[in-house]
C-alpha cells in the first residue's frame, strides 16, 4: 500500500506538472505583435480617411478589417510620443514634454523607466526593432539593445537621408545606422523604407512562431530628410503622380506610397509564416503632419486645424488602426477615445498579462475589452501636453478642450490642406493589395459595399462658416467643444454660459502641471559631433578619449 506522504508528493507533482504545461501552454499561444509607426503621417495623408489623392491600399485594407482608431492622440512631436508609446506616462512625468532629443544632447529617456519591450519580454517575447530610436545614444545604456530589444537594425537620432544614412541636426553631419551597437556602412545606398522592410521581413520569415514575437517597426517615412534632399523618393515612384501638380507634395506621395508598399510585405511575410492569424498589426503616427512647408515637408491634416508640434488637433489626432482576429467587433470605425500612451497595459493585457500589476504608476489605459468588444472607453481625460518653456499647453475632458499659448508664435495656427477629395477611391486596388490578398485568406475583408460604408463613417465633418470665432490663445485660454466641432472653429471662450467649464478645466491642467516634472533638455555637447567619431553618431559619452571609441 503506497505510503500517504508518497501519495501528497505524488499529487503534488502531478500539479506543478499540469501548471508548467498550462503555462507552456498559453506562453506558445502569445499573440505576435507588430507595431508599425510612421513618422510624421498627416491625418488626411490616408485614404480611409476620405483623401483620393495618395493610394493607401495596403494600409487600408487593414483599416477595413480591423478598426480605424477615429478618436485616437499621440503627442505632437517625435521625442515626446515616442517616449509616452514606451513608458505608458505622459511626457511631463519623464521630462521628455519639450521639443525632441537631439543626437549630440547628453541626455535620454531617463532608465528608472520600464518601457514596453522590457514588459513584453517578461511575458516571453523576443523583441525587434527596426528603424527609429530617439528616445536616447549618448551612452550605450540608453541604446535598444540595453532598453529590452533582443535586435535592432536602424538609426538613434530623430531623421536622416534615405539613402545615405546621414542625420543633419544642431549644425552637425554624421552617419547614422546601426546594427546593434555596430556602424552599419555597408547598408549605404539602400532606400530607408525598403531597407527597414527588408530586415522586418527578414525577421518574421526567420522566426520561430513557437515563441511570441513583437516586431517594432519604426518607419523614417514620411518624415523628411536633411536639407540638401528633403523629400526623399526613388523617381519610378515618383513618375505614378502626375496629377499632383504641387512638387513637393508629389514627392511626398511617392514617400507616403513606399511605405504603404511596406506595409504590405510585411503583411504578406506574416501570412506566409503561418503568423498572422495569431496577431495583433498597429499601425499608427507619431503626431500630426507637418503641412504648408513645416520641416521642409508637405503632409495634409485636412480638415483639422494645425501640424505637427502644434497642440491643435492637426497636430495631436493620430491616424491609426488595429487589426486582429482576437479583436471581437472588428470591421468598424472606432470612436472609444484613446491615447497613444495607453498601448502599454492595451498590450500586456492582450499578451495575456495582469494590466492591474502595472498599470498604478502610469497614465495610461488598458483598452483592449473596450476596443475589442466595443465598449464606452474609460480615458475622459487627455493631456495633449504642457510645455512651460514654449508656454503652450492643451487638456481635453470629455467634449471640451482648452488650449493655453501656442508654439511658432502661432505661425501654424491655420487649416492646411489639401483636401485630396478631387479623384476616384478604387475599393478594387485595396482587395487586391498584398494585404487584402493576405487578409482574405483568413476570410477578413468586408464586402466593397462594407467598405464604403466604413470609409464615410471615417471622415470628420466640420460645420463650414464664413469666419472662425476669434482665438487667441497668447491672450486668453481658448475653448472648444471639440465632438460637435473637431475643426476647432469656434472659440467658446468668450461665452458667459462656458465660463464654468473652461474655469474647471484650468483647475484640471493647472493640478496635471503640479505633478510634472522639468524637462530634461541639456546643451549640446560638443563632444558629440560626429565629425569627431569619423563622422559617425555614436554614443559618445561611454568615451573618455574623443574619437576614440576603444577608449
Amino acid at each position: 500500500m503506497m505510503k500517504m506522504e508518497n501519495i501528497y508528493y505524488s499529487a503534488i507533482s502531478i500539479l506543478l506538472l499540469s501548471v508548467v504545461h498550462e503555462a507552456c501552454g498559453q506562453s506558445n499561444q502569445r499573440p505576435h505583435i507588430v507595431f508599425i509607426i510612421a513618422d510624421d503621417l498627416g491625418w488626411n495623408d490616408v485614404g480611409f480617411h476620405g483623401s483620393n489623392q495618395i493610394p493607401t491600399p495596403n494600409i487600408d485594407a487593414l483599416a477595413y478589417s480591423g478598426l480605424i482608431l477615429n478618436n485616437y492622440y499621440v503627442n505632437p512631436i517625435c521625442t515626446p510620443s515616442r517616449s509616452a508609446l514606451m513608458t505608458g506616462k505622459y511626457p511631463i512625468h519623464t521630462g521628455m514634454q519639450h521639443t525632441v532629443l537631439f543626437g549630440a544632447e547628453p541626455r535620454g529617456l531617463p532608465l528608472k523607466e520600464k518601457i514596453l519591450p522590457e514588459y513584453l519580454k517578461e511575458l516571453g517575447y523576443s523583441t525587434h526593432l527596426v528603424g527609429k530610436w530617439h528616445l536616447g545614444s549618448y551612452k550605450k545604456e540608453y541604446t535598444p539593445l540595453y532598453r529590452g530589444f533582443d535586435t535592432h537594425i536602424g538609426y538613434w537620432t530623430g531623421h536622416q537621408d534615405y539613402y545615405d544614412h546621414f542625420a543633419e541636426e544642431t549644425g552637425f553631419l554624421g552617419l547614422d545606422m546601426r546594427r546593434g551597437m555596430e556602424t552599419a556602412w555597408d547598408l549605404h545606398g539602400q532606400y530607408s523604407t525598403d531597407l527597414f522592410t527588408s530586415e522586418a521581413v527578414k525577421l518574421i520569415q526567420s522566426h520561430n512562431t513557437s515563441k511570441p514575437m513583437f516586431l517594432y517597426l519604426a518607419h523614417a517615412a514620411v518624415h523628411s530628410g536633411n536639407k540638401y534632399n528633403p523629400l526623399p523618393a526613388p523617381d519610378e515612384t515618383v513618375a505614378k503622380f502626375p496629377n499632383i501638380t504641387n512638387y513637393s507634395r508629389r514627392r511626398f506621395a511617392a514617400m507616403t506610397s513606399k511605405l504603404d508598399d511596406s506595409v504590405g510585405n510585411v503583411m504578406e511575410a506574416l501570412s506566409a509564416n503561418n503568423m498572422l492569424s495569431n496577431s495583433i498589426v498597429i499601425f499608427t503616427t507619431d503626431n500630426g503632419g507637418p503641412a504648408e512647408g513645416f520641416n521642409l515637408n508637405a503632409a495634409s491634416n485636412w480638415p483639422l486645424k494645425g501640424v505637427k508640434n502644434t497642440l491643435w488637433e492637426g497636430g495631436v489626432r493620430g491616424a491609426a488602426l488595429v487589426w486582429s482576429p482576437f479583436l471581437e467587433k472588428r470591421q468598424r470605425v472606432a470612436l472609444q477615445r484613446m491615447h497613444i500612451t495607453d498601448w502599454l497595459p492595451t498590450l500586456y493585457t492582450a499578451a495575456g498579462g495582469d494590466s492591474r500589476r502595472i498599470s498604478k504608476t502610469l497614465d495610461a489605459i488598458d483598452m483592449w475589452k473596450a476596443l475589442s468588444e466595443d465598449r464606452t472607453s474609460e480615458r475622459n481625460e487627455l493631456l495633449h501636453n504642457i510645455d512651460d518653456i514654449w508656454g503652450s499647453a492643451s487638456l481635453t475632458v470629455g467634449d471640451w478642450k482648452v488650449h493655453i499659448g501656442s508654439n511658432y508664435n502661432g505661425q501654424y495656427d491655420k487649416w492646411y490642406g489639401p483636401s485630396g477629395l478631387q479623384g476616384i477611391y478604387d475599393i478594387d486596388d485595396i482587395i487586391k493589395s498584398k494585404s487584402g490578398k493576405a487578409l482574405n485568406k483568413l476570410n477578413e475583408v468586408p464586402e466593397p459595399i462594407e467598405i464604403s460604408k466604413i470609409r464615410q463613417q471615417a471622415l470628420v465633418n466640420c460645420s463650414i462658416i464664413e469666419k472662425p470665432i476669434e482665438c487667441n490663445p497668447f491672450i486668453s485660454p481658448c475653448l472648444f467643444n471639440i465632438k460637435e466641432d473637431p475643426c476647432e472653429f469656434r472659440n467658446l471662450a468668450f461665452h458667459h454660459q462656458y465660463e464654468p467649464i473652461l474655469n474647471d478645466l484650468l483647475v484640471t491642467m493647472a493640478k496635471y502641471n503640479a505633478t510634472a516634472v522639468p524637462p530634461g533638455n541639456l546643451p549640446i555637447d560638443p563632444k558629440g559631433d560626429p565629425a569627431l567619431w569619423q563622422y559617425t553618431w555614436t554614443n559618445f559619452g561611454d568615451y573618455s578619449v574623443v574619437g576614440r571609441t576603444n577608449a
